[in-house]
């Protein structure tokens, strides 16, 4: 292709330098007149001579002058890495302004939209999903923290006196739906990829409207399992994740002050909705309240529909698979059934990336925090029936509650503000110390004789809620790498749905064997006290294993973990919730 101006060097026209570049003419003009090719490959000398019609002389002298001037330009042009990126070429020097549209350019350009300097609003529209954001955070985690209060009129409504587990089985009721929410997440990354944060988000706000509003006209506990447990859990678990993703589409300098706002909303709800539950709990029923969350639920779906994304549904990092579409290359006679079921193949492969299984404190971390998991949720729905039978005179069991919120927005800015100044993975210590606390607190609630010392006791139930909660993505990152991190989060909320869900079913069981609570707090502080110490090892382990590389490489001491994963095997998880790939930080 000939351009347009006539300072091709091949024309002969600038026959004054070797290869018909001139004086006044740079290198890099000179080589933008070639055609592009991948290699940007300098032009033959065969082909100068014949357009310059030199003598053999000249042509002896050209090719010396050739020869020392391609040094030059290899330091240049060489170290161009191997890609077919115009944006390269053109910083090197290889292409002009407006390169030439090769045959390939179709599907190498980016999609329409995804620019690489895609800079986020950082306001104006973004602070309204923001509000919506807060609310769909505060609204699911504030009725779950608030579940106490209904679990008392549950029991109210479905005890048998010849039925000795009636608060084993009302507790399932409640742990059911925390349990569904961690469940689900693993599932929710999949289909927020897929259909978009906004479709996400409406479809689980609705079915978590229409799982509340079944659970009020619902009679028997069984359908309750299932509206409550099931619809209003899975419903809340589909509607929360997207709800920090969409973040990352909005900003980036003010990402950490737009998700520290949005998590606090879990914080300020579970303040307020013990004190609406109980002013409305007793004049209208359980029915007329499950119907009144239910309105929770559907402003969220509606809220929901602003989350508009800015940012295209994330690609695969790195090259095609050799299933994908883009690099298929089955023959046009060839039958389509294998690449099919190749292309599955991958796309299963990169749903289900277990890579991050691979890394040792990974799984110790994962480990641990599961373990200590199994008595998180038991205060949460217990608390409130072990005041009513602790305390003969009415106690005001909400403000417990309204305490526990309170002191874990507290925690969450707190410890956030103290992980950041902790190093590496030593910020897992931070972690194993709130568990600790938490369980031993958990054993300082039979103990308590007076309502003020429950009080005190839940203070520091928050803190270490807020703690174990704003500490897990800094772990996570330091553990698995950035690319791995979301991949990482999944797993971890998944593997922790099955001791949070048996736990107060559990202590509900002990109850009703034991006659007390005094047993089922005893026990409920075991397990985060040994998943404690169990995390106490992760940094540990960590620190070796960074040792044994730095020694293996012989390189400076490196604390970065982005070499925990093979960037190849990067094909999912390249997000945390609320982080966006075209991220440089972390």
């Amino acid at each position: 292709m000939q351009p347009e101006h006539n300072s091709n060097p091949y024309t002969g026209q600038d026959d004054g330098g070797v290869n018909g570049i001139g004086d006044n003419q740079t290198e890099e003009e000179a080589l933008s007149g070639e055609p592009p090719t991948e290699h940007c490959d300098e032009p033959t000398a065969d082909s100068v001579m014949a357009h310059n019609g030199g003598s053999p002389q000249d042509q002896e002298n050209q090719q010396a002058q050739k020869e020392h001037q391609g040094q030059d330009l290899g330091d240049s042009e060489c170290k161009i890495p191997h890609e077919d990126s115009t944006i390269q070429l053109i910083e090197a020097g290889c292409l002009d302004s407006k390169p030439a549209v090769s045959p390939n350019s179709q599907s190498q350009s980016p999609a329409p939209g995804q620019s690489p300097g895609f800079v986020p609003p950082e306001g104006g529209f973004g602070w309204l999903v923001v509000f919506a954001a807060t609310w769909c955070n505060g609204s699911i985690f504030g009725i779950q923290n608030s579940f106490g209060i209904l679990h008392m009129m549950l029991v109210e409504d479905h005890t048998d006196p010849n039925d000795k587990t009636s608060q084993f089985k009302v507790a399932w009721v409640g742990a059911l739906a925390m349990g569904m929410i961690f469940f689900c997440s693993p599932v929710v990354s999949m289909f927020t990829d897929h259909f978009g944060c906004r479709k996400t988000a409406v479809g689980g706000a609705t079915m978590a409207f229409i799982g509340l509003l079944s659970t009020a006209f619902a009679t028997s506990l069984s359908l309750r399992y299932f509206t409550y447990g099931i619809l209003f859990g899975c419903g809340s678990s589909f509607a929360f994740q997207p709800s920090l993703v969409i973040l990352g589409h909005y900003f980036r300098r003010r990402l950490g002050l737009a998700n520290g706002v949005v998590t606090a909303g879990s914080s300020l709800f579970s303040m307020g909705l013990p004190v609406l539950l109980t002013k409305v709990v007793e004049p209208l029923g359980l029915s007329r309240t499950f119907q009144i969350l239910s309105l929770f639920m559907l402003v969220q779906a509606l809220l929901a529909l602003i989350f508009r994304p800015l940012l295209p549904q994330r690609a695969p990092m790195g090259p095609p698979e050799p299933g994908g579409p883009a690099g298929s290359t089955t023959q046009p006679g060839a039958p389509a059934r294998g690449s099919r079921w190749s292309s599955a193949q991958t796309q299963v492969r990169k749903a289900f990336n277990v890579k991050v299984f691979h890394i040792v404190t990974y799984r110790v971390w994962a480990f641990g925090v599961s373990t200590a998991v199994l008595g998180y949720f038991v205060p949460y729905i217990h608390l409130m029936n072990f005041v009513k039978e602790q305390f003969k005179e009415p106690q005001k069991e909400w403000i417990l509650l309204v305490c526990i919120g309170a002191s874990s927005g507290v925690g969450r800015l707190l410890f956030g503000k103290v992980g950041d100044l902790i190093p590496g993975a030593k910020k897992i210590w931070m972690q194993s110390v709130s568990f600790m606390v938490l369980g031993l607190m958990s054993m300082m609630i039979p103990q308590c004789t007076v309502f003020e010392g429950l009080i005190v006791v839940c203070v520091f139930l928050g803190l270490c809620d807020g703690c174990f909660i704003t500490i897990m993505a800094p772990i996570a990152f330091e553990l698995v790498g950035p690319m791995q991190a979301s991949q990482a989060i999944g797993y971890l909320l998944g593997l922790m749905a099955l001791p949070m869900t048996a736990g107060p079913p559990i202590a509900g069981l002990l109850h009703d064997y034991c006659g007390d609570y005094n047993v089922a707090f005893y026990l409920a502080g075991g397990p985060p006290i040994v998943g404690g110490i169990v995390l106490f090892f992760v940094p540990l382990i960590h620190r070796r294993q960074q040792r044994a590389f730095e020694n293996q490489d012989g390189g400076p001491d490196d604390t970065s973990t982005d070499h925990m994963l093979p960037p190849a095997a990067c094909s999912n998880g390249n997000m945390i919730p609320g982080y966006t790939d075209v991220e440089t930080h972390i």
